[in-house]
């Protein structure tokens, strides 16, 4: 039997999570920081979940262990998720599409908002998953490099298509084939998050600026462009660039890539590798462009008529959350009820509508037009047909791929 020898955390990977956590995605609230503030900080719990020794594996990697299942008998399921990331009612207390799941099966919902970042909810986790156990929640929402870790150690269990026909049916192309779970067979998407090239066209003195090519290279712009702390949004962005598929590129890509940055930054194009922060600057005009997450510009663009956004001819990375059954959960059967739930389209565009980040449900609009018909139209939350196409994920690293790239790019940005 193979054996789990859990992955033990370099300092650039460990200064990388703490970068995430403060600046970067942990900190985006899932929802939208102009909304709500960034959320937590990396706990020494958290990091002693992903570096902690000598706990033995649950099953051979790559199987999901079956569990017993009590949801026939038991009409409960447990689902742990980011803060300000399902709808609320105008009342600010009520969630009407948990609401509405308990009036139409009967399951109540247990729903906790108790995911501040990947890192510390694996560290809380972890040592049950590990030892067998049942961790109390029969739906986790993670990030997609975590999802493809639980997974590939066997912690997830695989979902009973039977159990998720508007899931199967409504997934959209572009989410339906990750390499880390070919087919959605542990795994649906809660949302996409998407890297777009964003720019002041005030401070562009009117110019678009659409590429990373004119972002490193537009002598207009010098000093004044942003990329992100965050390794797979700036790297992924500038392999597109440089022609090359952040799916399947080699080492040697990747240096191409920090090297291709490091002229941006010794030359001083770049101002500033930025967090979250990047969207002050933005506003103000200090960063005429940069690389921006969607869901922040969605925002910025209702306060600033003057922020504009681009998509790459080269092609843009989306991430996604993804909703996953842990390892010995009692209520399975549930939880792939709930998930099938926010696959039905009236669902769906309620939830799209509150978050404002990319809905992975195909078929949505008209649904989303009766909300709200600016947000229906916006490509950023229900991207067209053209720009689905463009949308690239950045693939699965190993851990002695992951250490070696985090070292190369903490040195280029300076952490």
């Amino acid at each position: 039997m193979e054996q789990y020898e859990p992955d033990r955390l370099s300092a650039a990977q460990l200064a990388a999570i703490r970068r995430s956590m403060t600046s970067g995605r942990g900190a985006l609230g899932r929802r939208s920081l102009l909304r709500v503030g960034g959320v937590g900080a990396l706990t020494l719990g958290g990091l002693a979940g992903l570096t902690a020794c000598g706990i033995p594996p649950a099953k051979r990697e790559g199987q999901g262990p079956a569990s017993t299942d009590d949801s026939a008998k038991e009409k409960t399921v447990n689902f742990s998720n980011w803060t300000e990331y399902m709808d609320v009612g105008e009342d600010e207390k009520s969630r009407p599409t948990l609401e509405a799941f308990t009036k139409r099966t009967g399951i109540k919902v247990k729903y906790t908002e108790d995911i501040n970042d990947n890192v510390e909810f694996f560290g809380k986790i972890k040592p049950q998953l590990a030892a067998g156990q049942d961790t109390g929640r029969d739906l986790i929402c993670v990030t997609d490099w975590l999802a493809a870790r639980i997974i590939r150690l066997g912690w997830a269990q695989k979902l009973d298509p039977a159990n998720l026909p508007h899931a199967y049916a409504n997934l959209s192309a572009q989410f339906r084939r990750p390499d880390w779970d070919p087919g959605r067979s542990y795994s649906y998407p809660w949302t996409g998050i998407s890297t777009v090239v964003a720019y002041n066209i005030k401070a562009t003195g009117g110019k678009k600026v659409d590429s990373v090519s004119q972002l490193l290279d537009d002598p207009s712009l010098k000093g004044r462009v942003g990329f992100l702390t965050e390794m797979r949004d700036t790297i992924g962005m500038t392999l597109l660039d440089l022609g090359k598929d952040p799916g399947a590129f080699t080492d040697a890509d990747f240096d191409a890539a920090v090297g291709r940055l490091q002229k941006g930054v010794d030359t001083k194009q770049i101002r500033r590798f930025t967090g979250n922060d990047y969207t002050s600057d933005l506003d103000k005009g200090d960063l005429a462009a940069c690389l921006a997450w969607a869901g922040d510009i969605i925002q910025l663009q209702a306060d600033n008529p003057d922020i504009r956004y681009s998509i790459p001819r080269a092609g843009y990375i989306t991430s996604t959350d993804n909703l996953l059954v842990p390892a010995n959960s009692r209520h399975k059967a549930n939880a792939e009820k709930l998930i099938d739930h926010y696959y039905q389209l009236p669902n769906a565009a309620r939830l799209a509508a509150y978050i404002n980040f990319v809905c992975p449900v195909d078929g949505v609009k008209d649904e989303l037009a009766k909300i709200d018909p600016a947000l229906a139209a916006n490509t950023l939350i229900l991207p067209d047909k053209a720009m689905a196409a463009k949308s690239r994920s950045f693939r699965s690293l190993t851990t002695e791929q992951e250490t070696a790239y985090e070292e190369k790019f903490a040195k280029l940005i300076g952490a």
